[in-house]
């Protein structure tokens, strides 16, 4: 079994969470950031599971770049 790293945004909407996995594009939710970056990692695990091959290889993302910006409003 191979294992990689990937990451996990996670912001706030709502009453919850929503998390993202920008490499696969891959998402899922939870009331708290933990539960929300726990329900992440099964999402992924699981899609990893039952994609094949091609599926991840034209989904997976090698360089995800995360960057903050202000922009102007109002």
């Amino acid at each position: 079994m191979t294992t990689r790293s990937y990451t996990t945004i996670v912001e706030k909407e709502g009453d919850g969470y929503v998390s993202l996995c920008p490499e696969l594009d891959v998402a899922s939710q939870g009331d708290t950031v933990e539960s929300a970056t726990a329900n992440l990692k099964e999402a992924v695990e699981l899609f990893l599971e039952c994609a094949d091959a091609t599926e991840v290889e034209r989904r997976l993302h090698t360089q995800v770049c995360i960057t903050r910006f202000e922009a102007a409003h109002g």
